[in-house]
């Protein structure tokens, strides 16, 4: 479910529940053979390039465009999307670059609000655009603080709450599924993380009919320091309260 190019653009009637919902989605990714624009998302690309290539989770990673590149450049990527029809989609056009990129990758459908069932812990945890529900929301997020291993990088981005005024024709009409840094950093232990960055940072878009548009995306990047102790539950404490 991640935005590689525009993300909820021109989409009718979509409401708060169906931004997390399997049958929404695997409808929308088959209405049309691509439905993003098979780039990776500029903030992963900011971020990734200075760190040491290690394993990566790549959180609702929609059509694959962030998994791809990860692996590219010799990162090891679990990618996750509540979509089917999304993750088979993401692993042709892996197949596509070759075995060296496909056999980065491992392809999991679930649920991140609810699925927290890992076997390990990520040098990168990554979410881009993936935007829920504010009852599920610090779930999610706590789950993905969680996943992150001693010395590694969690990085959140979403569509940053001021568009909702600045460029309302491509953002999701329900306010509240858009959140600030400020919401993560709250669950982050703060003698075991050092937050890198939590800042709106505009950005060029187009629209679904081809205008320019100037956007804002909402970015976390933390690391959590290399004797901290991940959680061995994938919960936090603060989603557990």
């Amino acid at each position: 479910m991640t935005e590689h190019g525009h993300r909820h653009g021109r989409t009718p009637g979509i409401g708060e529940t169906e931004l997390h919902d399997e049958a929404y989605w695997d409808a929308r990714y088959a209405s049309a053979p691509a439905i993003w624009s098979g780039r990776p998302n500029p903030q992963l690309v900011a971020e990734a390039l200075s760190l040491e290539p290690s394993t990566a989770l790549d959180a609702g990673c929609g059509e694959g465009a962030d998994a791809v590149w990860l692996a590219g450049r010799g990162w090891r990527v679990t990618a996750v999307d509540i979509s089917a029809v999304a993750l088979e989609r993401a692993a042709d056009h892996a197949r596509s670059m070759g075995a060296d990129v496909a056999d980065m990758i491992t392809w999991r459908r679930a649920d991140l609000t609810k699925d927290a069932d890992f076997d390990e812990r990520f040098g990168l945890v990554s979410a881009q655009f993936l935007h829920v529900p504010r009852p599920d929301r610090d779930a999610l997020h706590g789950r993905l603080v969680a996943l992150v291993a001693p010395g590694g990088t969690l990085l959140v981005v979403g569509h940053h709450p001021s568009d909702l005024e600045t460029a309302p024709g491509i953002r999701p009409r329900h306010g509240d599924v858009l959140f600030l840094p400020e919401e993560i950093i709250a669950l982050l232990e703060p003698a075991s993380w050092t937050v890198v960055a939590a800042e709106s940072r505009p950005r060029t878009t187009v629209d679904g009919d081809g205008r320019t548009l100037q956007v804002a995306d909402a970015v976390l990047v933390a690391r959590r320091h290399e004797s901290a102790s991940p959680p061995t539950d994938g919960l936090t404490r603060a989603t557990q309260e």
